[in-house]
């Protein structure tokens, strides 16, 4: 007879499709079909796997994909909330400022005014580096000279 299978499969599962599909319409017995289980028991096995209910990982899922648009995208605050899936601009607008501790609007303006974050010097001198330097050869060769 088969070990049985553990059920955090099926909770990873529902966290999957979470993860893939958070601007769909996604309700926690949705999620818990998709991790053939009860309601109740996918609700109470999620956070205790998870640390978190699902509605709140979904939350939180759509607004960090919410920050990433808003910095850097030229998308309104209201465009952003149906791409990441909010059905009303006052839900996204409430659940971003509690996760993130300020309104969207003005995370974006803050974002968008500072521009893009400078690209530390190690990263530029290692990807502009010469093919043929003495370094790399070191390293393809696995030696000194």
């Amino acid at each position: 007879m088969p070990a049985a299978i553990p059920v955090y499969l099926h909770l990873l599962r529902a966290k999957d499709l979470i993860d893939r599909e958070y601007a769909e319409p996604l309700d926690v017995p949705a999620l818990a079909r998709a991790a053939h289980a009860s309601t109740a028991h996918f609700s109470r096995s999620f956070k205790q796997a998870f640390g978190e209910t699902p509605h709140r990982y979904l939350q939180r899922r759509r607004i960090e994909r919410a920050q990433e648009l808003l910095r850097g995208t030229a998308l309104t605050v209201t465009e952003v909330s149906v791409e990441v899936g909010f059905r009303s601009l006052g839900s996204f607008s409430g659940a971003f400022r509690e996760l993130t501790g300020e309104p969207p609007g003005a995370y974006a303006r803050r974002w968008r005014s500072a521009g893009a974050p400078p690209i530390p010097a190690c990263f530029t001198l290692m990807y502009t580096r010469p093919v043929g330097s003495s370094s790399s050869r070191e390293a393809r060769d696995g030696g000194g000279p």
